[in-house]
Formats: structure tokens, C-alpha cells, sequence
């Protein structure tokens, strides 16, 4: 298999788990209406370079966290699928992660379009 075979097909995986993430995940389905909504609303406003850079990172963080969260969610249930206390604990703080990107996602919007 050649270097670009394996690349495609990297990337091929990639898409697929980004299937997973939306198609598993309520929470997947409403940040993707979010992300849409804020570039539709950044479109609408004009935004500058920096501001869009803002944006940008406020959404790739929550999408990050929540795809992070999700795989945590996967292997942890796929490892030890009875309740234990740990892995309790690993899929709280998880999603504690998704939540802080979020109110950061938030904090970022008020900043860029309530000037």
C-alpha cells in the first residue's frame, strides 16, 4: 500500500468517526446547528480576520472536547461495560471538558458579536 493509500485512507477513518460522533451523539447534532448558526451569523456581521479566528477556535474546541468525551464514553464502556466508580468519574470529568468549551465558545461569541 502506497504512502498516499494510506493517507486516503487515514483520512477515510477520520470521516467515518465524524459520522459516529453526529450520528451517536444528541449533543454532536446541536453543536453542529451551532456551528452553523455562528458562522451564519458571523457571515451576516461581517466579522474581521481576528474575530473569525476567535470563532474558529471557540468551535473546534467544543468540537474537540465533545469528540474527546465521546471516544472516553466508547472506550470506557467497551473496557469495563459495568457501572464502576472510576470510569464514573473519567466520563463526569469528560464531559465537564465539553461543558467548559462550551461557556468559553460562549464567552468568545459575546466578545466577537456584542461589541
Amino acid at each position: 500500500m502506497s504512502y498516499l493509500d494510506r493517507r486516503i485512507r487515514s483520512f477515510a477513518c477520520a470521516l467515518r468517526g465524524a459520522g459516529d460522533l453526529l450520528a451517536s451523539q444528541p449533543h454532536a447534532r446541536i453543536h453542529l446547528v451551532a456551528s452553523v448558526a455562528v458562522v451564519a451569523a458571523g457571515i451576516w456581521f461581517a466579522l474581521e480576520g481576528w474575530e473569525w479566528g476567535l470563532v474558529i477556535v471557540a468551535i473546534m474546541a467544543v468540537w474537540i472536547a465533545e469528540g474527546m468525551n465521546t471516544a472516553i464514553e466508547f472506550l470506557a464502556d467497551a473496557v469495563h461495560p459495568d457501572h464502576h466508580p472510576l470510569i464514573g468519574r473519567a466520563k463526569d470529568i469528560a464531559a465537564a471538558a465539553v461543558l467548559f468549551a462550551a461557556l468559553g465558545a460562549v464567552l468568545i461569541g459575546l466578545v466577537v458579536f456584542v461589541k
